[in-house]
């Protein structure tokens, strides 16, 4: 793909279009962010708004093929770097969106002032190549590789942003608390992924008859046959999802005081999906399950007074 460099926006601009795209796209996240110090919340949208522009290049139906999109793709990875090495100036006039090119500057502060490890914007790169294609992983193991590209490598830019203690076990933990996110995020968009020919959940833990429906006509009507294997079988992944919850709780306490609020609220925001999604496992089948608004600012809410409580 040719581009041609073009003058960078300002900064300020910069991030006013991040914290646009921020609150248009990223629902669960967007009242989360809104609890961080100001310079702090403006890194996130622009962290936010870098990786919108890469899943609009791999999602985004206008009809590209899907040489054009792996090729964007790259491109794509080359302006990052570009921006990287050399300040926003570098990058070139992106063909998919005409306004992506705003996103630059904001993206090139929260980097470069944070020492963002770049292996986050080539890792989430590399998941949005799987994307292109219709996914079907085979194991746990595979499912786990793909979910540190899209979500596990984005927990990791993010404490570096929120600043945190404990060194290499604690980016372990923000890591894993990816994975318990995007692993909330799959049980909840099944029935939507599999109708677009994704089957992100391991296929070696289906039976037969149920790999059949999840490509089936039905699937993606919403005609669900409610036999006991589908119970047991969401029942796992949330158990999963858990688990992984868990086994990252440390974390809360390792990321910088004025940043916990966010980490707990966007977490009890995921949480509570995933435990709205317990208590009746099968209703991933037939329908998309979200928390009102009003739950999402009470957690919040609860988030920013527990942080406020003296130690």
């Amino acid at each position: 793909m040719t581009t041609t460099t073009t003058a960078s926006p300002s900064l300020d601009r910069s991030r006013a279009y991040c914290e646009r795209l921020t609150k248009q796209y990223a629902r669960n996240f967007y009242y989360g962010l809104r609890l961080l110090p100001a310079q702090k919340r403006a890194s996130m949208y622009a962290l936010y708004a870098w990786m919108r522009l890469v899943d609009d290049i791999a999602d985004h139906e206008d009809g590209r093929g899907l040489e054009a999109r792996a090729e964007q793709l790259e491109q794509w990875r080359t302006d990052t770097h570009a921006v990287l090495d050399r300040g926003p100036d570098a990058a070139g006039a992106y063909a998919v969106r005409a306004d992506a090119v705003d996103v630059w500057p904001a993206f090139y502060d929260m980097a470069t002032r944070h020492h963002v490890p770049r292996l986050c914007f080539d890792e989430v790169i590399a998941g949005q190549h799987q994307d292109l294609r219709p996914m079907r992983l085979q194991t746990f193991d595979e499912l786990e590789q793909y979910c540190y590209r899209v979500a596990g490598v984005v927990g990791l830019a993010s404490i570096h942003v929120w600043g945190f203690e404990g060194g290499r076990e604690t980016e372990e933990l923000a890591i894993k608390r990816g994975l318990a996110f995007q692993l909330t995020n799959i049980i909840r968009d099944f029935k939507e992924d599999t109708a677009r020919g994704r089957l992100y959940l391991p296929e070696d833990e289906f039976d037969a008859d149920m790999l059949k429906w999840a490509f089936a006509e039905q699937a993606a009507k919403g005609r669900v046959d409610f036999r006991e294997g589908w119970s047991r079988f969401f029942a796992k992944q949330v158990a999963r999802a858990q688990r992984a919850y868990a086994e990252s709780a440390p974390l809360d306490a390792r990321v910088s005081a004025d940043s916990r609020p966010t980490l707990v609220a966007m977490t009890e925001i995921y949480r509570g999906l995933l435990t709205k999604i317990a208590q009746r496992p099968g209703r991933v089948l037939t329908e998309r399950v979200s928390l009102s608004l009003w739950t999402k600012l009470r957690i919040g809410w609860r988030a920013t007074r527990a942080a406020k409580r003296p130690s």
